[in-house]
């Protein structure tokens, strides 16, 4: 890309002159899509991004938020896509997707101590979908490994229109005390700017540009250059210096190097203290000959974070980056002019710091709602569709991926991976965290507004089937071009249909990450509203999403009475209108949350991709089946979230919890036997739990 000429006109007029090369770069890659958010930005103010729990909300590198009744614990909450230097090199591209959100709880003084990871690709049948996902997986599995922070949960969604053009969405949870609490607004004009970490190559040049443009046919040979190289053993080393700077008090303000490199991370920092700079790019430590400036300041290696010192720190800064073998070069200083660097004596950037960072126009785009679907539900015999649903790569197990991360390093995990949310010990508070990441392709291909809506009621029911109640949230928005006015409509409705439901539930959006032109030649992705939220227990365990066999089965919440976006009519063609959503979704939450917590409550598991079906099939086990009956197909395929089932040995106390609430209705028993027994309308279905287990084993089978 180039700065396109509208902008240069703009920029032009601002600094009465033409842009010099180096100007000129740094504008087409901060006033690109990717940083700008040109076309999101006049959207997300649906979003409610403020509460009694939120220190820091949107426009840092990360949320801050406290967790209740302990208000001397905060955490930080970021997320982050890495979607096209995926495809190009799905090792290094989802590596580095780690390293930068990590990265972004750094410089909130934040030490990071959980992962997630929203994983989303073409058919799995696809031979360079797999090689996709390999890839992925094992990028994300080293660089998470290797730094020692666990990533305790996600999700991993296959679509054809993923087929040209992947998803790697990645949430980051840190944790700190208000003392250590750092943020990336330069404080005054006379401090040192410091930058500490990796040297700097040419990796990832115009990394900004290349997120904000459609992928090409040749993307994987043609854009590899932009696509940045991590070194995850580096990056520990940058997490515990991190550590030492903020233990003395080091740190007055800091950005990590992301997105345009050094100049993207020094401009928005002196920017957002309404301060300039001076740099000189010849103090960069590098590690490769003849870098010249533009290369200098638009390299997004990684590993790189840049400090704003008072001078007196500055010695000191130095002696900790060389006790953790860092490299570390006093680049300039906070000043009260403009934004401006120097390269062997000569002046190659002199612009308005904040007309750099935030000067960007805004675009104004058509937009055309999408149609609601009609009713046509396809015809299909029970057995057929509970084996392809159940066996759907969608639906099926995960276990091939998580159980290559490191989800206890830390010995803070104490609900795994597989079940319907993480939880992790914040001792410090007496508090778990409980986390839930993800979104649906289906339902939001079928119903934006309606299907975004039930992405964020799923995670705020995964917490509450684990007993904590939802404390806030992140969001990635993943879209295809949103010059397309089709394309752009489904975008507006995932942003409405989130923030709408956040808000009905009171969870604040305090971040999150924007990421558009994921199209390619096989067409647009859906759109695409990863949610990561937490919410807050007071236990340090959670009933298991497994039956124990000796309770009985209640399924809580309302059916909407609807298949759209079901796995059902994925695998078997047909449409239908998207469930009906409970009217109060807080009240729901609530009720789940306090019956997981009762004492005779057994197992709890949320109803959702898959149905009923999926749910009783992954609630079966060796020690414990389940005898159940439903009424029809459509009862056991259908997926309104809300809903969840209960094996309780205390049916009365659950009625009585969700009385006035939601309905509760009574599907059987749990057994001893490890077997699933349902009757469907008076047809019935009987497998054994390693026969289910063979049918949800599809990714180890295409993989291994």
């Amino acid at each position: 890309m180039s700065l396109r000429d509208s902008d240069r006109a703009i920029v032009e007029r601002e600094l009465g002159r033409e842009p010099t090369p180096a100007e000129a770069a740094l504008f087409e890659n901060l006033w690109s899509e990717h940083c700008a958010y040109r076309s999101s930005r006049p959207l997300l103010t649906a979003f409610d991004s403020e509460g009694e729990q939120v220190v820091i909300g949107p426009g840092d590198d990360a949320a801050v938020v406290s967790l209740p009744g302990s208000e001397d614990v905060y955490i930080t909450l970021g997320i982050e896509s890495h979607n096209h230097p995926s495809y190009v090199d799905p090792f290094d591209g989802a590596a580095t997707g780690v390293g930068g959100i990590v990265r972004d709880t750094l410089s909130m003084g934040a030490y990071p101590i959980a992962l997630t990871d929203s994983l989303y690709f073409g058919p799995f049948e696809n031979e360079h979908s797999r090689y996709l996902m390999e890839g992925v997986v094992e990028g994300i599995s080293h660089y998470g490994n290797c730094i020692g922070v666990p990533t305790v949960g996600g999700s991993v969604s296959f679509h054809a229109d993923y087929e040209g053009n992947p998803l790697v969405n990645v949430a980051c949870v840190g944790l700190l005390s208000p003392d250590r609490l750092v943020t990336a607004k330069a404080q005054s004009a006379g401090n040192t700017l410091v930058l500490v970490g990796n040297a700097t190559g040419r990796d990832g040049l115009g990394g900004a540009s290349f997120a904000s443009e459609d992928l090409s046919e040749d993307a994987e040979t043609e854009d590899r250059p932009a696509v940045q190289v991590g070194d995850p053993y580096a990056e520990k080393l940058l997490i515990e210096c991190n550590e030492a700077l903020i233990d003395e008090g080091l740190v007055l303000s800091a950005r990590d190097l992301g997105a345009a490199g050094l100049g993207g991370a020094s401009s928005e920092l002196v920017a957002k203290g309404g301060l300039g700079a001076r740099i000189e790019l010849d103090r960069v430590h590098q590690r490769e000959p003849n870098m010249n400036a533009l290369e200098i300041l638009l390299a997004e290696s990684q590993e790189r974070m840049c400090y704003e010192v008072a001078p007196e720190d500055v010695e000191r800064v130095r002696e900790l980056a060389a006790r953790f073998d860092l490299g570390c070069s006093v680049i300039g200083e906070v000043t009260e002019g403009n934004y401006v660097c120097t390269f062997e004596g000569e002046t190659v950037v002199d612009v308005p710091g904040e007309f750099l960072a935030d000067g960007a126009p805004m675009n104004d785009l058509d937009s055309v709602e999408p149609q609601a679907p009609e009713t046509d539900r396809p015809d299909v015999a029970l057995t057929e569709a509970f084996e392809a649903v159940v066996a759907s790569p969608n639906t099926a197990s995960k276990r091939w991926v998580y159980r290559q991360y490191d989800h206890e390093v830390g010995n803070r995990t104490s609900v795994l991976p597989g079940d319907d949310a993480a939880l992790v010990a914040i001792r410090e508070a007496g508090k778990s965290l409980a986390l839930s990441a993800g979104a649906d392709p289906n339902w939001t291909s079928a119903a934006p507004y309606e299907g975004a809506r039930a992405v964020a009621f799923e995670n705020a029911t995964n917490l509450a089937a684990k007993g904590a109640r939802p404390l806030a949230a992140v969001d990635c928005l993943n879209g295809g071009n949103p010059e397309k006015p089709d394309v752009y409509g489904g975008f507006k409705g995932i942003v409405d249909g989130l923030a709408d439901m956040c808000r009905r539930l009171a969870v604040p959006v305090v971040g999150g990450n924007v990421s558009l032109y994921n199209d390619s030649v096989s067409g647009p992705i859906p759109p695409t509203p990863t949610l990561a939220m937490v919410g807050v227990s007071d236990a340090y365990d959670a009933p298991p999403a497994r039956v124990a066999g000796e309770g009985t089965l209640l399924v809580v919440g309302a059916s909407g009475d609807g298949l759209g976006g079901s796995e059902l009519l994925a695998q078997f063609g047909g449409s239908d209108r998207f469930p009906t959503l409970p009217s109060d979704p807080t009240a729901v939450v609530d009720a789940l949350a306090d019956v997981a917590g009762q004492s005779s409550t057994l197992a709890v598991h949320d109803v959702s991709h898959g149905g009923l079906a999926v749910t009783l099939a992954e609630m079966v086990s060796t020690a414990g089946g389940v005898d159940a009956s439903v009424d029809s197909l459509a009862a056991l395929f259908e997926e309104t979230p809300g809903r969840a089932v209960v094996e309780t040995t205390a049916p009365e106390r659950v009625r009585e919890r969700f009385a006035d609430v939601a309905p509760v209705a009574e599907v059987g028993s749990a057994t001893a036997d490890g077997t699933l027994r349902l009757d469907v309308g008076g047809e019935s279905l009987s497998y054994g739990h390693e026969t289910i287990s063979d049918l949800r084993d599809v990714l180890t089978r295409g993989l291994d």
